[in-house]
């Protein structure tokens, strides 16, 4: 995410303000520039039910963003539409990266639904990301992370996992890409209901961790390549975030000259530089958490195998279009 400013008053400001609260300029944020500036045209029809500061086309009319949403809970449904909230914003922060990464996003959308009413599996089919908003309640989602044995567990991370399904086959689209995703990650066309009885009957293989960055990776290759693709997201955020608030790491493991980017169109040319980048600013800010006293914000370990895999996105990622 970048850093944005007031521009009237060059207070900073955030990605989700409507205002500065320096100056009270009123602010939106304008989807084609990706740009959060002074508001200069009609905001969102969400601005109350999605909590949305993005600008419309026009008066009355969903942004980008909502528009992309096909399904949410009712007008009259008060716990569905406060956790659509924290659905949206989490929705916002994806596409935005997906645009800083020039990924497409013709073909995607999302349904967002509260298994409150009715059974909701958070998943993706056919460019269809649907997510159970229980996962917007904090002690349900804890509850899950712990029953389920994992480390992290977010309403981005869930985006972001749900969306890899999606770029597979928009990313792997020919006979070769697919050959080499099969190489590294195992046959997407493999029995998924099999594979995942089995995973829940026996859990994850001995020594899974030399493999693969989770624990459900080791599920199903669509799983393995969907992890990785969240992994991959994670990564270039937290850089590009790491660039536009101005930090800088020191330290031997380091390659010369910028570790971030502002863009990461702009990012250093070599996935190398990048992973090291990134490891050396996990690796800061899980000590910055356990001087806190708080688990590791980043707690995962990137294997040499899970690298390569990192690495087959970043290609597949980068690749002219």
């Amino acid at each position: 995410m970048r850093a944005f400013a007031c521009p009237t008053c060059s207070q900073l400001v955030f990605f989700e303000n409507t205002a500065c609260l320096n100056c009270g300029t009123e602010l939106g944020f304008r989807w084609p520039e990706r740009e959060l500036g002074a508001l200069d045209g009609p905001r969102c029809a969400n601005l109350e039910t999605a909590a949305c500061n993005w600008v419309a086309a026009g008066p009355g009319e969903l942004c980008f963003s909502c528009r992309l949403t096909r399904t949410r809970p009712a007008d009259d449904d008060v716990a569905g539409l406060a956790a659509l909230r924290s659905a949206e914003a989490a929705k916002r922060r994806l596409l935005f990266e997906l645009g800083e990464l020039a990924l497409p996003i013709d073909g995607l959308r999302f349904d967002l639904l509260s298994s409150e009413s009715q059974p909701v599996t958070t998943g993706h089919a056919n460019g269809v990301v649907t997510l159970d908003l229980a996962e917007a309640d904090d002690p349900h989602r804890e509850r899950m992370r712990q029953e389920l044995g994992e480390p992290y567990r977010t309403l981005l991370g869930h985006f972001r996992h749900e969306v890899g399904h999606f770029y597979f086959s928009v990313l792997a689209d020919d006979d070769q890409r697919r050959e080499r995703a099969r190489m590294l990650f195992g046959d997407e066309r493999a029995d998924y209901q099999d594979a995942l009885d089995r995973h829940y009957a026996e859990g994850p293989p001995d020594r899974w961790q030399e493999r693969h960055v989770s624990a459900y990776a080791t599920m199903h290759p669509a799983e393995d390549w969907a992890e990785t693709f969240a992994h991959y997201l994670h990564m270039r955020d937290g850089s590009q975030t790491a660039a536009a608030y101005g930090l800088e790491l020191h330290g031997p493991d380091l390659p010369a000259g910028d570790a971030f980017a502002a863009s990461p169109r702009d990012a250093p040319g070599s996935f190398d530089e990048i992973v090291a980048a990134w490891l050396s600013l996990s690796y800061a800010l899980n000590a910055i958490n356990r001087s806190m006293g708080r688990d590791d914000l980043y707690p995962f370990v990137l294997a040499p195998a899970v690298v390569d895999k990192l690495r087959f996105v970043h290609e597949l990622v980068s690749a002219p279009r």
